[in-house]
């Protein structure tokens, strides 16, 4: 994981390398889940996977740890998304 500093709102991320090869900027803390296939929250694992799940959960009731992507939390997200091509 890379540590840096976000552009937008100044806050720690890291940097994780999803399977695809891309990096996924994601808040520092880790965060404990319990995985639930079609949960609304999701988490990045370490090794880069996305997955469904319940957030902050009790660590005794816990299925890992991963970290919250940067974009549901940065209040400048709006700034770094893609727009599509013109036609």
């Amino acid at each position: 994981m890379k540590y840096e500093t976000c552009r937008g709102c100044g806050a720690p991320i890291v940097w994780i390398r999803t399977p695809g090869g891309k990096s996924m900027p994601c808040d520092p803390e880790p965060v404990h889940y319990r995985e639930r296939s079609g949960a609304a929250g999701k988490i990045v694992t370490p090794n880069g996977t996305v997955l469904s799940c319940d957030l902050d959960v009790e660590p005794e009731t816990a299925t890992g740890i991963g970290y919250s992507s940067h974009w549901s939390t940065c209040p400048q997200a709006g700034r770094f998304r893609r727009r599509e091509a013109k036609p």
